[in-house]
């Protein structure tokens, strides 16, 4: 039975109903009065794309609270890996909830713990034995990452790309260079970060169209990084998005990223790929780097493992993680029991011979058509924005 067969409408969902099927003013009645609360009370900080209000979901279907339908090409901002309310996830998380809602991992050997980090490991780029630490996000698993590289190379330095996001928390921003805006007012930031133009990173000012120069990256990281602010013996990694993301959805060609691994190799630089937004299958296969055929040192994910519970992972090779003591580092709630019974049950749907494959033709298939349609409706609608 194909993946599609397990997205039967939910109970609420009227098969007869077209998607979308907006039937109040936008925002409606309900929604105004959360907009209302929203503002008042929450941080000014949330960026808030648009005013939505969901209610409830099922696949790729979103109900707002007064009853509108859309359709979501947010996935939850790339998140919802198997589709809204997966009804194996969703049994999965009340299973689960049922049984144990929290014990601490960092300090107690919780079974579920280690069922997913061994079922995440099977899905690795990495060659060889790895190891697995969970997280409650992404930007925190670029965090442990950080610490892993420099506590394992015994060295202090990081590069970064331009185009980069990697996260909001001070690491995480560090390495973030997609906009100025998110280091605007909070240095000083981590020291030791350096930045490098990723690919295709010439942009023709009157068309947008990209460009790539082969040899930029690496003419910028050798001639003037290496030769002027940094010496290659004392960088501990490389952090790079296979597919960047905030940057302009940009998909290196493969020749890059190999280059990249080269380069890695002969300063002893450990590579790692940030795969929180390209990862989880969004390129048709598990996770992009192997698009290009380049094994990682060490792989960061969140978002999509768990189909929309807090979930994030950082895997390296074994010798890696070997290297830091107990107690280096820990986590209260990362790979807590229920957000681990829903990313099992994630990896299960997704582990199928098919999913990623057949995933890909369709997105192949369709994109076309989609892109003309959600074209015509930003024309059309305020509510519609996200599109390049």
């Amino acid at each position: 039975m194909g993946a599609s067969a397990d997205l039967a409408n939910a109970a609420w969902l009227d098969p007869s109903r077209p998607v979308p099927d907006v039937r109040t003013p936008l925002p409606g009645p309900e929604a105004s009065a959360v907009y209302a609360r929203d503002q008042r009370i929450t941080s000014r900080s949330l960026p808030r794309a648009y005013p939505l209000m969901p209610r409830r979901a099922s696949g790729a279907v979103v109900e707002d609270v007064d009853g509108n339908l859309f359709l979501d090409f947010n996935a939850g901002i790339a998140v919802t890996s198997t589709g809204h309310c997966h009804p194996k996830v969703v049994a999965a998380v009340q299973s689960q909830a049922a049984d144990l809602l929290h014990y601490s991992a960092s300090d107690f050997y919780l079974p579920v713990y280690s069922q997913m980090c061994e079922a995440l490991a099977e899905t690795s780029p990495i060659s060889g034995p790895v190891r697995v630490f969970l997280t409650n996000s992404g930007a925190e698993a670029v965090e442990g990452a950080l610490k892993l590289v420099r506590y394992a190379s015994r060295r202090q330095n990081v590069i970064s790309f331009l185009g980069a996001f990697h996260g909001r928390t001070y690491g995480a921003v560090t390495l973030t260079a997609s906009k100025a805006k998110y280091h605007s007012g909070f240095g000083p930031l981590l020291p030791g970060i350096f930045h490098a133009p990723y690919a295709c990173n010439q942009v023709d000012p009157v068309t947008g169209a990209r460009s790539h120069d082969p040899a930029e990256t690496f003419d910028y990281i050798e001639n003037v990084l290496f030769r002027y602010e940094v010496s290659p013996a004392e960088v501990a990694a490389i952090f790079v998005e296979p597919v960047q993301g905030e940057g302009g959805y940009i998909m290196p060609p493969a020749e890059w990223l190999v280059r990249l691994r080269e380069l890695c190799d002969r300063h002893g630089i450990l590579l790692v790929a940030d795969e929180v937004q390209s990862g989880m299958g969004r390129t048709g296969r598990m996770w992009a780097i192997e698009h290009a055929q380049v094994e990682p040192d060490i792989l960061i994910s969140a978002k999509g493992i768990a189909s929309g519970l807090p979930l994030g992972a950082f895997m390296a090779r074994a010798e890696l993680m070997e290297s830091w003591t107990a107690g280096a580092h820990g986590s209260t709630y990362g790979g807590s029991p229920v957000p681990c019974a829903a990313g099992l049950a994630t990896l299960e749907v997704s582990s199928r011979r098919t999913y990623w494959p057949m995933r890909s033709i369709r997105a192949s298939s369709c994109s076309a058509g989609c892109m003309r349609c959600m074209r015509s409706i930003r024309a059309s609608s305020p509510m519609s924005a996200g599109l390049g």
